[in-house]
């Protein structure tokens, strides 16, 4: 009698392998390695930016955030400090909203520009109402940062910092680590880290 135990067993394993593709693409965004998309997305004061725009850089620090996070207001100031130690370096931070607009007025291109005026940031504050780009970055929560190399390559992503509370109390500064060890050629370490802040706010969609 004719076996049919190893076909059975090849369409198992190419379902598994399929379900596995398939997580990777809805869920996982971005690995360590991978080449970040370049994007343009609109400015608070109306331009519109992309990674491209910056003929000189050595890297990026890509950070989603939002307006009304408290975590993401926590890490304002040192968003802030970041960009001024590391853009004339040639890494210069570029800001992200995910939240959609839809969800709450607290994310639209006006606060936007509210938060990026009254704050005084040095840096884009960019608007991905459309959520096209946070999902091919894998963020799922305000902050999330990821640092590029020159090739926009991601060499970090996680948590800025080991104290969401109080920048006093800070003992490992991990995206000022990984941008410095870019800088000397090195392999930051750790080059990933959990995040912490909150969900993104997605927008509806349509059920039919």
């Amino acid at each position: 009698m004719k076996s049919y135990f190893p076909s059975i067993a090849l369409i198992l394993v190419g379902a598994l392998l399929c379900i596995n593709a398939t997580l990777k693409v809805q869920s996982n965004g971005y690995v360590i390695g991978d080449s970040a998309e370049d994007f343009a997305l609109k400015n608070y004061d109306g331009r519109t930016v992309s990674m491209s725009d910056y003929k000189n850089a050595r890297g990026f620090i890509i950070v989603f955030t939002s307006n009304h996070c408290p975590y993401a207001e926590a890490y304002e100031d040192r968003l802030i400090a970041l960009h001024k130690k590391f853009a004339d370096k040639g890494f210069p931070l570029i800001a992200i909203n995910p939240n959609a607009p839809e969800i709450n007025k607290d994310d639209n291109m006006d606060s936007i520009r509210k938060k990026a005026l009254t704050k005084k940031f040095p840096f884009p504050y960019l608007s991905d109402s459309l959520q096209t780009v946070f999902p091919k970055f894998g963020a799922d929560r305000t902050p999330h940062v990821f640092v590029l190399d020159s090739l926009k390559r991601v060499r970090y992503m996680g948590t800025v910092d080991d104290n969401a509370e109080a920048s006093f109390k800070v003992k490992k500064r991990y995206v000022e680590d990984a941008v410095q060890a870019l800088m000397h050629g090195e392999e930051p370490s750790p080059a990933s880290t959990k995040t912490v802040g909150c969900k993104i706010r997605l927008m509806p969609r349509d059920s039919n």
